[in-house]
């Protein structure tokens, strides 16, 4: 498991005109599987991806593609754990 973080390099203005396109990148993220949860850092100055990958290449890969990448507009750090617990309730937990 990967723990993406990521921090905004820009205003949030420039975040904005790109934010169609990351949530793009999300979902087809999500939907190939690697994704399990995300959302935006409180305060707003980056997001967090909770990640399913087989190495930290394939995770750096992934984040190629993401338009915020892509445009300058965040710096990334990959921090890789092993998940050996969960919570029964983590369905009930993610709004």
């Amino acid at each position: 498991m990967f723990l993406i973080e990521l921090t905004y390099k820009a205003p949030l203005e420039q975040i904005d005109k790109h934010i169609e396109g990351h949530r793009a990148f999300l979902i087809k993220y999500y939907e190939a599987g690697n994704f399990v949860a995300s959302g935006p850092k409180v305060p707003r100055e980056g997001g967090i991806i909770l990640a399913a990958a087989t190495s930290h290449e394939e995770v750096a890969n992934i984040i190629l593609d993401d338009p915020f990448n892509q445009n300058g507009l965040a710096d990334y750090r990959i921090v890789e754990f092993t998940a050996n617990r969960k919570a029964d309730n983590t369905q009930d937990l993610i709004n």
